[in-house]
């Protein structure tokens, strides 16, 4: 995809990834504001309308948290203008308390809320199935299955959040957020932005007792003329044999016996896999493909179940459609045989897959697949056997690695309780690291760590991104020092937030031509919210850092400790810009002693063992930081080129350091230094 294709006048065609189909949908729709917070699947969705919001003459934000996001957009909708948001299902629930309010409230503007479960948690601390969100708070979804489907769903909701008053939600899952493919283009009529006089008299959206009374209502009714719209729908369709709108049967299908009398009901990339796999067995029967997925067009489903004798039902996660179709059928067909997660056939647990699907089909009617599935992965599982784990781990360079080996040399010997939070720091208590105690969600260890220092004898050091303090943090810290709570709290501020691709955060360094945007102050924000002891430290001075922490820890009472420097592909990124050459180090091979202590103790992935049994950098991997040199207690790593003999006094001390010190010169000088001083 080019950026150029989003922003196309024309119409045409082009190669998209459905998030960027997506705002390709909203553009054509003629949104005015969008605003977000990065999560993975959505963050595409965020990084291209940030990339072109200028140029479309629109307003886009990176929020605070979701639920700041989801009120930016309902501000803007209230008001008259097209607006749009998206997350990750966790953020849903972050943004829940106001998403149920305003389905009350309704909108004027067309409002789209984009959210994506991650069945299988690719990169997420649970899977969740968002598609609960819309009948709880009666709130109309869309789910599309490809990127085609995603541009025009996202147009399609703006017409009908303004036709019914009510934003809609727009549902997707990680396979259909990451697909790729031909999207055609509608023109692109864009308006300019205009600001416009408040259309509504007092208390419009207010929601509080009568008024909230009456809201609901309004709302009850609402939804049942969503559905009959629903009901024919061209969101959604039958497809027979292997396309759509076909009622013959292809040649040399499977059709006879069992398969007779079968149909299959799908929705957003189950029915990507059900396809796929009638492909697979070269079945023709029908799949209903529902594209409005609340309300449910019950009348639709009536009459595509009604002269069945078997339903499969493929979809992953909860039993959502599948058991609203079990309460239907009761009336519709009581004797249809329901395949799904009740009967055994898919689990509710992870991602399905056409294999999947085609075996359960399989299965059920009686046919063999071309492949036997089981097999192959029993096979795959055997050969897996003599592989190394690679378990996931922080990018070389990362000053993370730095900060919990610092923790852990300072904590030497003292037994200590560790809640940790949500970002990159979050693959800490993954081997090799196994560091941290607890996780839960955005900002949770801040609360975390004030139940445990009411009820543990170990000290408590909770750990937070720099983001993610800012997005749900800062509540669980005025807390703690309201509470006068007794714990450490390091705030690892990396400038960004990194894990889902280094997007801006209120604490980031502005950029070139950057305008309007004030950057808050972290260490001032802590003290102004009453913190006392504050501690500024550098993950990357591995010599004096974990001194400082110990002096930290000591202090009895609540403790911030803010270590700060930059993320490293942020960092080689922005030396990329400037043209800054990113020196790798190597290892002495003479002075190399096979001490391990880089190897062992440090765990960066641009260091392995050699051929000989000796400590070797990749020079494709090693972003330069020198952590490792400074880690090294006998001088035997230094940046390529460099040359000379590392070795000092003694256990290569203050020649060692010096060397190391000149080494990092170039490099320190262009990566930004630590803001402001130590506590």
């Amino acid at each position: 995809m080019s950026e150029r294709d989003v922003v196309s006048r024309e119409p045409g065609r082009a190669f998209m990834m459905a998030n960027e189909a997506m705002v390709r949908g909203a553009l054509e729709a003629d949104v005015k504001l969008y605003a977000g917070y990065p999560g993975s699947p959505t963050s595409e969705i965020l990084d291209t309308f940030a990339s072109v919001a200028k140029e479309m003459d629109m307003v886009a934000e990176i929020s605070a948290n979701e639920k700041v996001a989801l009120e930016t957009a309902a501000g803007a909708a209230m008001a008259g203008l097209r607006s749009m948001t998206s997350m990750k299902s966790v953020g849903m629930n972050v943004a829940s308390d106001s998403f149920f309010s305003l389905s009350y409230t309704g909108v004027k503007g067309g409002m789209v809320i984009v959210m994506a479960d991650d069945p299988h948690a690719h990169s997420s601390q649970s899977e969740q199935d968002g598609r609960f969100f819309a009948p709880a708070a009666y709130v109309p979804m869309l789910e599309p299955s490809d990127p085609q489907e995603a541009k025009e769903m996202v147009r399609e909701a703006f017409a009908l959040s303004e036709k019914f008053a009510v934003p809609f939600l727009i549902r997707t899952v990680t396979r259909v957020n990451h697909q790729s493919g031909i999207v055609e283009l509608d023109e692109l009529k864009r308006t300019p932005f205009k600001k416009v006089s408040w259309p509504h008299g007092p208390a419009r959206f207010v929601t509080v007792a009568d008024r909230a009374r009456a809201f609901k209502q309004n709302m009850l009714r609402r939804t049942e003329e969503v559905r009959k719209e629903f009901e024919a729908s061209g969101l959604n369709s039958v497809w027979v044999g292997l396309g759509r709108g076909e009622t013959g049967v292809d040649a040399g299908v499977q059709e006879a016996g069992e398969a007779r009398g079968t149909g299959v009901l799908a929705s957003s990339a189950g029915f990507n896999y059900a396809a796929e796999a009638c492909r697979i067995l070269g079945l023709s029967i029908p799949i209903l493909k529902l594209g409005t997925t609340f309300p449910l067009p019950w009348g639709l489903l009536s009459s595509f179940i009604r002269p069945l004798k078997r339903l499969v039902v493929v979809e992953e996660l909860a039993p959502y459609l599948e058991n609203s179709v079990r309460a239907l059928a009761k009336e519709a067909n009581p004797s249809l045989e329901i395949i799904g997660k009740a009967s055994g056939h898919f689990s509710e647990a992870l991602e399905l897959n056409p294999n999947i699907v085609a075996s359960a089909l399989a299965r059920v009617l009686g046919l063999k697949t071309p492949v036997d599935y089981e097999a192959v992965l029993a096979r795959a599982e055997r050969l897996k056997e003599g592989l190394p784990s690679r378990p996931p781990t922080f990018c070389p360079g990362c000053p993370h690695r730095g900060t919990i080996y610092a923790l852990r040399k300072a904590l030497r010997g003292m037994k200590h309780v560790q809640p940790t939070d949500i970002g990159c720091y979050s693959m800490a208590p993954l081997a090799p690291l196994n560091y941290g105690d607890t996780l839960l969600s955005m900002g949770a260890s801040l609360g975390v760590a004030e139940g445990l220092q009411h009820s543990v004898e170990e000290p408590v050091v909770a750990m937070i991104g720099d983001s993610t303090f800012l997005h749900a943090g800062l509540p669980g810290l005025v807390n703690a020092v309201h509470q006068r709570a007794n714990f450490k709290l390091v705030i690892l501020d990396n400038s960004v937030t990194a894990m889902t691709g280094q997007q801006h955060n209120p604490a980031s360094p502005h950029e070139e031509g950057e305008e309007g945007e004030q950057r808050v102050d972290l260490e001032a924000l802590v003290r102004g919210i009453g913190v006392r002891d504050v501690t500024v430290i550098d993950p990357y001075d591995i010599k004096n850092t974990p001194g400082k922490i110990k002096e930290a820890l000591a202090r009895p009472g609540l403790g911030v400790i803010i270590s700060r420097r930059e993320c490293a592909l942020y960092g080689d990124r922005n030396k990329r810009r400037k043209g800054v050459a990113i020196t790798p180090n190597e290892v002495d091979k003479k002075l190399c002693k096979r001490i391990y202590a880089c190897v062992r103790d440090f765990n960066c992935p641009a260091i392995s063992l050699d051929a000989d049994g000796q400590a070797a950098i990749s020079r494709e991997l090693c972003d330069g930081c020198m952590m490792c040199a400074r880690l090294c207690p006998i001088g035997a790593i230094r940046p390529v080129g460099s040359g000379g003999d590392t070795r000092g006094g003694p256990g290569g001390g203050a020649g060692r350091e010096k060397l190391v010190e000149g080494g990092a010169r170039e490099e320190r000088t262009e990566a930004p230094e630590p803001r402001g001083g130590g506590g």
